[in-house]
C-alpha cells in the first residue's frame, strides 16, 4: 500500500500539524494531550460542544471545529478512542459558563473514555450533557448500533443551537432529536488498509460488495454481488425507510458520504439514485449533502443517511457554519 506519509507512527501527529498550518484563523491544535479547539474559545456565554473519536475518519471530527459546529475535538490514534486526559484538557479550555455538551459515537471505547472524563468534569461542578449517536442500522441490536454519518448532522445542528445561545438543556434536546430522526447504512466495494498493518481489513473479490460495513474497517452484515448502483441504493434506502418509519410526504435531509476512495463522479451517481428513490416514494429531499465527510481511510464505497426534517432541524441545519471542512452562510 502506498500513502503520502512519513511513517505510520507519526501519521496522526503530522496531519494535526498540517491542519494547524492550513487553518490558523479557525482552530488551534494543542499537543500532549492532543486536541483541536476553536481559535476564539472559550465563549463564556455559550455551551461548549465537544466530540472526538479515532483518527482515520477525517474530516470527522477535527475538521468540524469552528463557528457553528464543534468547540473542540479529540483525535485518538487510528480507529482508537481518544483518552480521558484528552477529553479533560479539551473541556477545560473549551468550556465557559454555560456548560458542555458531549457528542459521542456509540462505540464501547468512546463511551468508556468519555464517561471517565465526564465523571471528573461533573465532580468539578461543570454542567454536562451528553448525546449518543447510534444511527447505523446494520447493528445487530439497537443498543449496539454504531455512530456513523448522522454524527456530522448532529454536530452541525447542536453546534448551531449553541452558537445561537441555546441553553445546555436545549442543546441536548435538539441533539437527541436530530440523532433520533437519522438512520444510516453503508456499502463497501473494497476494504480499508490500516497503515500500521499494511493489509486490508477484509477481502472482497472483484464481483463482490459488502452491505452494512463499519467505519473502522469492519465487514458488513451481508456479502452480495456487485450490481448497478440503482439496485444497491434501492436496497439501502428501503432498509432506511423501514427502520426510520419514513412515510409519503416526509421531508428529509439526504446525505451520501464517501468512505475515502470513492470518486465524486460515483457519489453523485449514487445521490441521483437516492433522489429517484425518494421521488418514487413521495419523500421530499429538502436539503442534501454529498462528499467525503466521514471516511474510513481508503475504503471504497459510501454510506447513505436520511434524516427526517422539521422546521426546527431545518433552521439549525441552514444556520451559518465556518469550519475547515464544512462552511456556509458566513
Amino acid at each position: 500500500m502506498k500513502m503520502l506519509i512519513n511513517t505510520p507512527d507519526t501519521l496522526v501527529s503530522d496531519a494535526l500539524d498540517g491542519l494547524a498550518c492550513a487553518h490558523p484563523d479557525l482552530i488551534r491544535v494543542r499537543r500532549n494531550p492532543d486536541y483541536v479547539i476553536r481559535a476564539d474559545a472559550p465563549l463564556r456565554d455559550r455551551v461548549a460542544v465537544v466530540s472526538g473519536g479515532g483518527s482515520g475518519h477525517e474530516p470527522m471530527h477535527v475538521g468540524y471545529v469552528g463557528r457553528g459546529m464543534l468547540t473542540a475535538a479529540c483525535p485518538g490514534a487510528i480507529f482508537t478512542s481518544p483518552t480521558p486526559d484528552q477529553i479533560l484538557a479539551a473541556t477545560h479550555e473549551a468550556v465557559g459558563d454555560a456548560g458542555v455538551l458531549y457528542i459521542i459515537k456509540n462505540y464501547a471505547g468512546d463511551r468508556m473514555n468519555f464517561e471517565i472524563a465526564i465523571e471528573m468534569i461533573t465532580a468539578e461542578g461543570i454542567p454536562v450533557a451528553t448525546v449518543i449517536v447510534a444511527d447505523d442500522i446494520a447493528g445487530p441490536a439497537k443498543e449496539l448500533r454504531r455512530g456513523t454519518g448522522a454524527t456530522v448532522i448532529v454536530e452541525k445542528i447542536a453546534g448551531a443551537a449553541a452558537e445561537m445561545g441555546a441553553s445546555l438543556d436545549e442543546c441536548a434536546r435538539i441533539a437527541h432529536h436530530a440523532a433520533n430522526q437519522s438512520r444510516s447504512i453503508g456499502v463497501a466495494l473494497s476494504a480499508c488498509t490500516v497503515p500500521s498493518l499494511a493489509r486490508p481489513s477484509f477481502h472482497l473479490d472483484d464481483h463482490e460488495i459488502e452491505i452494512g460495513i463499519g467505519i473502522h474497517g469492519e465487514a458488513g452484515w451481508q456479502r452480495s454481488t456487485l450490481a448497478p448502483v440503482s439496485q444497491i441504493i434501492d436496497r439501502l434506502c428501503d432498509n432506511l425507510r423501514d427502520d426510520l418509519n419514513l412515510r409519503a410526504g416526509d421531508r428529509t435531509l439526504a446525505f451520501v458520504n464517501g468512505l475515502g476512495a470513492t470518486t465524486y463522479l460515483e457519489l453523485y451517481v449514487a445521490f441521483n439514485e437516492v433522489a429517484r428513490w425518494c421521488t418514487t416514494h413521495n419523500i421530499t429531499i429538502e436539503r442534501s449533502l454529498v462528499g467525503h465527510y466521514m471516511t474510513s481511510l481508503n475504503m471504497a464505497g459510501c454510506t447513505v443517511t436520511l434524516t427526517r426534517l422539521d422546521d426546527e432541524l431545518l433552521r439549525l441545519w441552514d444556520a451559518p457554519a465556518w469550519t475547515p471542512a464544512l462552511r456556509w452562510g458566513i
